[in-house]
Formats: structure tokens, sequence, C-alpha cells
């Protein structure tokens, strides 16, 4: 018996991929139910509120603010079991999950393993871009933005000085919306102050979408007036234009545009990470993962699919679900109610998103609102927007944390956050340590 993996009990045994919004939901919609043993998979401790990722990278939040420990939301489920690992395949013959730690039988799969940055195969942004779908991601942002005004005290030459300064974010929807409008508050109220030695006239922030508007999905009213709001904030807005190269200081674009930056932020898509061991024709576009509305993956019975991963379609949204939390939220919620409802013999529940409208922060005072039966901006909406947040962050002491922050920002337009922190590398031939590394990795 392998000591890593959970003993087997009488009860059905349901393995969940991924601790995100969709996982996390499953889990604890099953966490009190005789009926089963919960296994749930992931490969760091503690759930990540990516919505505000963006707040971590321009030093608005403490990392830890928006990070939920995994063992606190289930410490006392004892029929919830938490491993730490790495998921390298999955077999639907032998139901078995191929990890890190060994293989792990199921009577129910539930893939809720979300989605990752969309570089559209190209190696230079991959290599040379800076991303933002994860805390860690949001951290080595931050450590870079600061580093490089630091770095630009030192600098005699403008042109250097300016690229080490300018910012350029890819991608028009709310993570580079809300990105684009609190960069546009640092540079008019903090790092005037914090580097009183830079003129930061010089700096530039850039946002490019390859659309012809901000907030694609949004309503015409929030679109023009994320625009307005941006614009007002000194942000440079390119539309229908694509970022086809980056050499690490110049931007280069399909249309021909170059543009000088140490600092390109890729915000410009997502793309699913299934789970390897599916058959191929259940992949659809964007590498997610083809359902029926019971959330099922075409095919099986026993094998599920929910929140980005999944591709279910409606009438309404014949592409798919948004790639937002709600979806997610909602299809784990119900996928665990149609488990206990196969449990007691009854038949499932088709699944039907329900939308709850959608939101983005422009800046201080300035957000947009579409709500299904209500839109509108503003500072009304601004509020509006802290208070859903504020109440879909998990955790008592993360809600009254972010508040406090929030608040002190507000009032004082600053914030103690603004750290370079970054992990101590080993001591030794860092060149043979990471040959060594991509040999064993060739070799698997």
């Amino acid at each position: 018996m392998n000591p890593n993996i959970p003993p087997r009990n009488n009860r059905k045994r349901v393995v969940i991929v991924g601790a995100g919004f969709g996982g996390l939901q499953l889990a604890r919609r099953l966490a009190d139910r005789r009926q089963f043993q919960v296994v749930l998979l992931n490969k760091t401790n503690y759930h990540e509120f990516q919505p505000l990722y963006y707040q971590v990278a321009t030093s608005g939040l403490e990392a830890s603010s928006i990070l939920f420990p995994l063992r606190s939301v289930f410490s006392n489920c004892k029929n919830v079991h938490i491993r730490l690992t790495t998921v390298n395949k999955i077999s639907t013959t032998t139901k078995t999950v191929e990890t890190d730690l060994g293989p792990i039988d199921y009577d129910y799969l539930v893939i809720a393993t979300g989605a990752d940055t969309n570089y559209f195969g190209m190696q230079n942004i991959i290599e040379r871009a800076l991303p933002m779908k994860s805390v860690s991601e949001a951290i080595a942002l931050r450590n870079r933005l600061l580093q490089n005004f630091e770095d630009a005290l030192s600098v005699t030459n403008d042109d250097e000085k300016q690229s080490l300064m300018n910012i350029v974010v890819v991608g028009g929807g709310p993570t580079g919306v809300e990105l684009c409008g609190t960069l546009a508050e640092l540079k008019r109220t903090v790092l005037p102050r914090d580097y009183p030695e830079l003129d930061f006239t010089m700096m530039e922030i850039y946002l490019i979408e390859g659309g012809a508007e901000l907030l694609g999905p949004m309503s015409v009213e929030s679109q023009q007036k994320s625009q307005k709001y941006l614009e007002e904030l000194g942000v440079h807005l390119i539309f229908n234009t694509h970022v086809v190269d980056f050499d690490g200081t110049t931007v280069y674009t399909k249309e021909g545009t170059t543009l000088r930056t140490n600092n390109l932020i890729w915000a410009a898509g997502v793309r699913a990470n299934p789970v390897n061991g599916l058959p191929p024709e259940v992949i659809g576009r964007g590498g997610r993962v083809k359902v029926n509305r019971f959330n099922q993956v075409e095919g099986f019975t026993d094998v599920f699919a929910i929140g980005d991963v999944a591709l279910m379609t409606e009438e309404k949204w014949p592409n798919g679900h948004p790639q937002v939390a709600q979806p997610a939220i909602q299809q784990g919620k119900h996928l665990g109610t149609n488990l206990l409802r196969i449990e007691k013999g009854q038949p499932m529940q088709e699944y039907k998103y329900k939308d709850l409208g959608s939101m983005a922060t422009i800046g201080r005072g300035l957000a947009v609102v579409d709500l299904p039966f209500w839109k509108f901006q503003g500072f009304f909406a601004w509020l509006v927007w802290l208070f859903v947040h504020l109440m879909s962050i998990v955790g008592v002491k993360n809600r009254l944390v972010i508040f406090i922050n929030w608040m002190w920002s507000y009032l004082t337009y600053d914030q103690s956050l603004r750290l370079i922190i970054k992990p101590k590398l080993p001591k030794g031939n860092l060149e043979a340590i990471k040959t060594k590394i991509e040999d064993q990795l060739v070799t698997k």
C-alpha cells in the first residue's frame, strides 16, 4: 500500500484535480457527506483569489491576503484528504490518476485544472514577457517593476531610462484594464514620492488590444466609459493591433509599429490546462475539455470537468461559458448536487449558467458594472466592485486585512508593500544545476 495515498473505505472516492474556484466549491459541497471520500489534489497548499493578482503585482495587497490555506478550509472534515502533487496522467481504463506521489484510483474524477496564459506559440514572448496567472507571477512582476525603477536611478542615457520606466500591457480585458488603471494611479501619486530623482513625465503606459474596444464582453456603455477613464489617467490605448515579438527592450507589432520598453505584461488570453490521458477528440478550442450539460466529459459517465477547463455549450453560449470565476463556482456547486443525486439513484439535472453580471475597476473611485438588470459606472460602481470582491474572498481575516488596506490606500494614496523580495539562489554552478534538471526532464 502506498503511504502517500489515503486508504480506501466503503465510500465512493471522488478525486478532484485542482483547488481553484470550481474544485474548492465542489470539495466544500461534498465535505460533510458520508457517501463520499474526497481526495483533493493541488500543486500548492492554498487557494488563490485570482481576480486580485493585479493588486499584488502593483503593491496594493499582500500576497497572503488573497491566499487561503486549504487545510484550514477542511480542518474539521475527516473525509477530505489533501495531497500536494503534480498530476502527470489519467487512465480512464484503470480509473487511476498518475501523480508524483503514485497512482490514485477513483470512482469519480473531476478535472478542475483551470487555465494558464496563452502566448499563441510566440517563443520570445514566452521567454521575455511578464505573465500574471499565479500569485508567484504577480510577485515576480512587482519585483521586476520596482527593480527597474531602482535601476533607472543609475542610468544616464535617457532612452535606456525611459525603456526601464515604460510599461506595455497587452490585452484589453478586465486584467489589462485594471492593471493599467492602477499603474497610472501609481505614476501620478506614489512613485514620484518614492523616486523624487526620476522624472515621471518620461514614463508611458500603453495598453494594446487586438480588437476595436476594451472589455469586449461588456456593454457599450462600460466599454466607452473604461476607455474614457483610462485616457484621462494618461494611458495610451492602441486598438486593432497585434504584438508578434519582444526582444527584451522593444515590442514589435504585426502592423509594423514598435514600442521601447523593458516591461511587456501579457494579459492577452488564456488557454485551458487539460490533463494528459484524455482522448484527443474531447479536447476542443483553447484546450478546453468538451462536456455535456452534466459536466461529464464526452464519452464518459465517471469523468467530469468544471470551470475554465470545461467547454460546455448552451444556446446563449455556443462557444462555451466565459472563463471567469462565476461559471466555475456554479458548476462546482451544481456537480456536487448531481453526484449526491447519483448516489441516491436520482437523475442528474442539467446545468444552466446564470450570468450574474461583470465588472471592472479602472482606478481610484472609478469602475464599470454590468448587471443583468442595470448598467452603471463611476464611484458607486467602484463601491459595488469593492463589496463584491470583498465578500468573495475566502476567510474573515483576509477580508478584514484587504478592507483595511483598501481604506488606507484610499485615504493616504500610499501603501507600505512596495517591497522587492527575491528568492535566495543556491550557491554553486547554476548553469550546471540547470543543465542537470533539464537532462532529468528530458529523461522523464
